[in-house]
């Protein structure tokens, strides 16, 4: 099965205009105002859904829908701001009793319920909902575990972030569609096989970001002695102007690199301040004095990326058996908004649309945690996985030392 850009963008539409009704339909109930700030197509491990949750306690609203797709969707918000909802709706209820756990259900039910009846609308058939059930939980616990892939190990996930006006947190919908159907309904909305990706490939090409995580992770263990982890892969879709939302306003300090060949592109590895400072002391041979970030600080980090990106982008070049060189690495320290921005905006100038290649690494043994983010030219990246073996994928495991 294929899938092209027109069809990721039919469907990525179709979830943000369901999430604004959705937002809509709260802010009529409760008088709280929100907007969607983000919508966007992950395939992403089972394993990893959630990640972003981070460890916060959340509350919220499930739903099983079967049909023309059968899946779940969820609807989370997180607890303080829940109180809110439960407060304009039952004055004196609290989501730790049961008139207010049904005020969420409430919310959630006519807020979902109009999310499911616009797929169903513009599909042409009919997708039933089970009644809402209340839930809560800590982080990516909240969610269900995801209909059964089956043969595969991934999913597409449907996921909006809603930003509450006046408010630094937020709330998600996420829909968790059985896979199969997913592909072919997406399949179906291809309109040129010319542009077309095959879907598989991109579940390739997500292990293969994986595998240079987890070498990524090795080379930081080897050179400062902090046992590191690869945590999460996904590779997304969005419109090229939502790009910069999902990097919000906290701080990162790490390097920026322009690949060129096929793919060209940009890619980025970010750590927050604190990390940044932790592990670029792990790699110093003399302990600092200052617990601000230092100029030495900075050059740490920077031989740091150079060394992480290298891995990626030789990694990528193996794989699919093109030449992909990199400029040497860009000291950025700036918001995460502000650092991404100028970067999707010269992807912009010519293709609407970007995936959006993240991962993450992290550690328990110290307050450690780095994001590496690719933004490939959307035409070179199609025209690259079009070209790749699908049989190289069981040659990586071999070949890692090698490739990586």
């Amino acid at each position: 099965m294929k899938i092209d850009v027109q069809s990721l963008d039919t469907f990525n539409r179709l979830a943000h205009e369901g999430a604004q009704e959705a937002t809509a339909s709260m802010a009529q109930m409760t008088g709280i105002d929100a907007t969607v700030d983000v919508t966007k197509i992950s395939l992403i491990d089972r394993a990893d859904i959630g990640e972003e949750l981070g460890a916060g306690s959340f509350v919220g609203v499930e739903f099983g829908f079967e049909g023309a797709l059968s899946g779940d969707t969820v609807l989370v918000f997180e607890r303080g701001q829940t109180e809110e909802i439960v407060e304009s709706m039952m004055p004196g209820a609290s989501t730790d009793d049961s008139m207010g756990q049904s005020a969420v259900q409430e919310v959630g039910n006519i807020m979902m319920s109009g999310f499911i009846d616009g797929w169903a609308e513009h599909l042409g058939a009919s997708i039933e909902h089970t009644p809402p059930g209340y839930i809560e939980g800590e982080g990516a616990e909240i969610l269900p575990d995801g209909p059964e892939t089956g043969e595969h190990d991934q999913l597409f996930v449907f996921r909006s972030e809603i930003g509450w006006e006046g408010e630094s947190v937020n709330f998600f919908i996420y829909m968790l569609p059985e896979y199969e159907p997913m592909a072919e309904l997406m399949a179906e909305y291809a309109e040129t096989d010319a542009d077309a990706i095959p879907i598989e490939k991109l579940a390739v090409f997500n292990q293969m970001t994986q595998q240079g995580t987890e070498r990524a992770a090795e080379n930081v263990q080897q050179m400062s002695g902090i046992e590191t982890e690869a945590e999460v892969s996904q590779i997304s879709f969005v419109p090229i102007e939502d790009v910069p939302r999902q990097f919000g306003e906290e701080t990162f300090v790490g390097t920026a690199v322009e690949f060129t060949g096929a793919p060209s592109g940009f890619l980025l590895v970010l750590f927050d301040e604190q990390s940044a400072i932790t592990v670029a002391e792990g790699l110093m041979p003399v302990e600092m004095d200052s617990d601000e970030l230092t100029e030495q600080h900075k050059m740490a980090i920077e031989e740091l990326g150079n060394i992480m990106t290298s891995g990626f982008v030789d990694g990528w070049a193996n794989v699919l058996q093109q030449s992909v060189d990199h400029t040497p690495p860009r000291l950025v320290h700036d918001m995460g908004r502000a650092i991404i921005d100028p970067l999707a905006a010269q992807l912009g100038q010519h293709q609407q649309h970007a995936f959006v290649i993240d991962s993450k690494m992290k550690t328990d043994e110290v307050e450690f945690e780095s994001e590496i983010h690719a933004l490939p030219n959307e035409q070179e990246l199609r025209e690259a996985l079009d070209e790749l073996d699908v049989e190289r994928a069981d040659k990586t495991d071999a070949d890692a030392g090698q490739i990586f």
